[in-house]
C-alpha cells in the first residue's frame, strides 16, 4: 500500500507523527511525507521533525505565507504534479489549515482516495477559515476519522454516509502521552510552584490594537495574582512591537516561542492555562489542567462539556472572574473523552490496512411510535 501523507502547519505534525509510527510497523506499507511549507519557522516547525521523532519530509512544496487564495491555489499547483507521480492508494490529510482542504481538492479531482484525520469538528462560524476548511475537505474525504463522537453526529447531520465515518479517537493525545516522561525532564528548574500559562496567536485576539492592549493589560492584571509565563507566537511578537504594546509587569514573563516538549511540560504543571489555540484545549482536558479559550466559539466541544475548559470568549470581565475562580480551587475536574488512550493511530492503521475488521457502527434502530 503507497500512502502520502501532507503536512503544512504546526499542529499537523503533532497529529501526523504517530500516524507514521503505526503504519510504519505494518507490512508492504509505503508512506511519503510532504511538507507543504504553509507554515515555516525553524523554532516553530523544524524543531518538531526532532523531537516527535518525526522523519524528515521527503517532499518540501515550499509555499510559504500569502493569503489564503493564494496558499491554497499555489499548493494545488505545486502538489498534483506529486500526486500524478506517487500514485497512491491513499493520502492522509489532517486538520484544517489550507493544505489540508488543497491537497483533498487535488485528489478528488484526479481520483486519488483521501482519508481525514481529525474529521467532523465543527465551531458552526463560517466567519472562520478553518471551518470552511473543515467542512469542505469532509464533502469530498472518502474516508472521515474522527477524534470524538460529536464529530460522528455532525458528519451524519450534514449527509455523509455512515459507512464513510470512523470513530479513531485523537491522535494529537498519542503523541502527547507519547512525550509525556520526556517533557517532565525539560520543565525549567526555575518554575515557581504555582504559575499561569498563557498563549496568543489568532487574529481577533492579536491584530486589533485595542483588543491586544486589553489583553495584555488583562494579563498584567492576573500576574499581580499568580506569575504569568506569555511563550510569544511571532505574529503576536510583531504585533506587539508594531502597536508598541507596554508589558511591564514584573509577574508577566514575555518567552521565545517554547519548543514543544517544554511548553508541555510547563502545561502539565500549570495551575492555568489561557489560550485560543484548538490543540491546548485538547491537551489541557487529557492533563486536568483548567483551561480559559480566548475565543467566542470552539470547534472542541467535547473539551467544554467533559473536559476542562471553559469559553470565555473576548469578555475580559468573565476571564477574571474565572481566572479568580480557577485560582481559589473552583473549578471543573473533568473527565478524559473514550478513545484518548494513545491508541487512536493505531486505529486508523487498521482502517487502511485491514477495512473489512473496521466497519462503521451501524445505524440506530428507528423508535417505533405507538
Amino acid at each position: 500500500m503507497n500512502i502520502v501523507h501532507v503536512v503544512g502547519a504546526r499542529p499537523n505534525f503533532m497529529k501526523a507523527a504517530p500516524v507514521l509510527k503505526a503504519l510504519g510497523t505494518r507490512p508492504n506499507v509505503r508512506q511519503t511525507l510532504v511538507h507543504t511549507g504553509q507554515h515555516y519557522d525553524a523554532e516553530m516547525s523544524e524543531v518538531f521533525f526532532d523531537q516527535l521523532k518525526m522523519p524528515k519530509p521527503d517532499i518540501s512544496l515550499a509555499v510559504g505565507s500569502g493569503t489564503h487564495a493564494e496558499q491554497t491555489a499555489t499548493i494545488m499547483v505545486r502538489f498534483e504534479p506529486v500526486v500524478l507521480e506517487h500514485k497512491p492508494d491513499w493520502v492522509l490529510v489532517y486538520g484544517d489549515v489550507n493544505s489540508t482542504v488543497a491537497a483533498a481538492l487535488v485528489c478528488s479531482k484526479v481520483g486519488v482516495k483521501v482519508a481525514h484525520v481529525e474529521s467532523g469538528l465543527r465551531s458552526f462560524d463560517r466567519s472562520m477559515p478553518e471551518e470552511i476548511n473543515r467542512v469542505l475537505t469532509d464533502q469530498i474525504a472518502d474516508l472521515l476519522l474522527t477524534p470524538s463522537k460529536d464529530g460522528d453526529l455532525n458528519l451524519v447531520r450534514e449527509g455523509i454516509p455512515r459507512s464513510k465515518i470512523r470513530f479513531v479517537g485523537n491522535t494529537m493525545i498519542d503523541t502527547l502521552i507519547q512525550l509525556l516522561p520526556s517533557a517532565a525532564n525539560l520543565v525549567p528548574k526555575d518554575l515557581p510552584s504555582r504559575y499561569a500559562l498563557v498563549t496568543l496567536h489568532r487574529p481577533s485576539n492579536v491584530d486589533d490594537p485595542i483588543a491586544l492592549r486589553e489583553l495584555c493589560e488583562t494579563l498584567a492584571w492576573l500576574s499581580m495574582r499568580i506569575e504569568v509565563f506569555f511563550p510569544v507566537h511571532p505574529r503576536t511578537r510583531r504585533r506587539m512591537q508594531e502597536f508598541n504594546m507596554p508589558v511591564d509587569s514584573p509577574g508577566l514573563h514575555l518567552l521565545p516561542p517554547t519548543p514543544y516538549l517544554q511548553f508541555l511540560g510547563m502545561q502539565q504543571h500549570a495551575c492555568l492555562v489561557l489560550t485560543d489555540s484548538g490543540g491546548i484545549q485538547e491537551e489541557t482536558t487529557y492533563l486536568g489542567v483548567p483551561c480559559l479559550t480566548l475565543r467566542e466559539n470552539t470547534e472542541r466541544p467535547i473539551t467544554t462539556t467533559m473536559g476542562t475548559n471553559v469559553i470565555v470568549g473576548r469578555d475580559l470581565g468573565l476571564l477574571r472572574a474565572e481566572s479568580l475562580r480557577v485560582l481559589s480551587g473552583d473549578f471543573r475536574r473533568g473527565t478524559i473523552p473514550p478513545l484518548w488512550d494513545g491508541h487512536a493511530s493505531e486505529r486508523i492503521a487498521d482502517c487502511l490496512c485491514n477495512p473489512a475488521e473496521h466497519q462503521p457502527a451501524p445505524e440506530p434502530a428507528a423508535s417505533s411510535v405507538a
